[in-house]
């Protein structure tokens, strides 16, 4: 549910987010072409890219969905705690790996900020496409030892069908989210609970409607859902 906001932090909101538009592309072009820079608004986790540079890496557009971005995203779990345990406005979450949908790593980091209740509402992400150099290093390896086998080259993703930051395909994203998350028809309680951590892990709970899908799949109460993310908390302090 959207929160409905003070004068006073819809205000420092917007002056957060619009100084770090023009950051987006400055990062970029220092850095050049294997870097993405994501700008995300996380109270519109059904679009929450608003600013986005060499978008090529993830395949991502301004408009596209929280769901859409690389997997094992740290950043989506630091995102979803209300208040900073350290008590900072802002904090850094990096030195991460993440995956994309072709198979690709990426060195990534985030910064999550808050507004003066606490309460996060942007993430600037950056997601480093490391390939080329694993590739050289692997032909390096293929000179210098011609008897090891050569590493396999994962298979590219099938095209997406739906039209990105599209409500079928976020849908989509959700189901496979949980899919992934919930392979058992029955679980006890404490599989439930690590399958609460990779569904919070892939951000499913910054969507709107994740909570009760979340309770749908695993046969729970949204109730239940709830007490299962504090006690995921509790358990991360």
């Amino acid at each position: 549910m959207k929160l409905k906001l003070s004068p006073a932090i819809e205000a420092e909101r917007n002056a957060v987010l619009n100084a770090l538009h023009p950051v987006v592309p400055l990062l970029a072009a220092m850095a050049g072409p294997h870097l993405e820079v994501v700008l995300h608004d996380v109270n519109r986790p059904e679009r929450s890219v608003i600013a986005i540079a060499n978008g090529h890496i993830s395949g991502r557009t301004i408009g596209s969905s929280v769901l859409e971005g690389p997997r094992d995203d740290k950043g989506f779990a630091a995102a979803t705690r209300v208040v900073s345990r350290e008590g900072a406005l802002h904090s850094i979450v990096d030195g991460y790996e993440t995956v994309t949908a072709d198979g690709r790593r990426l060195k990534s980091a985030s910064a999550i900020f808050r507004d003066a209740e606490g309460i996060p509402f942007a993430t600037l992400c950056l997601n480093a496409d490391v390939s080329a150099f694993q590739a050289a290093h692997a032909w390096l390896e293929q000179v210098l030892a011609p008897l090891r086998a050569t590493a396999a080259v994962p298979a590219p993703a099938a095209a997406a069908d739906s039209v990105p930051g599209s409500a079928q395909q976020l849908d989509t994203l959700m189901r496979e989210i949980i899919g992934d998350a919930v392979p058992l028809a029955s679980m006890k309680r404490e599989q439930k609970i690590q399958a609460m951590r990779e569904m919070q892990r892939r951000g499913l709970f910054i969507v709107k409607g994740g909570v009760q899908r979340a309770a749908e799949a695993l046969q729970v109460s949204r109730y239940t859902i709830y007490n299962y993310l504090e006690e995921i908390r509790q358990r991360e302090r």
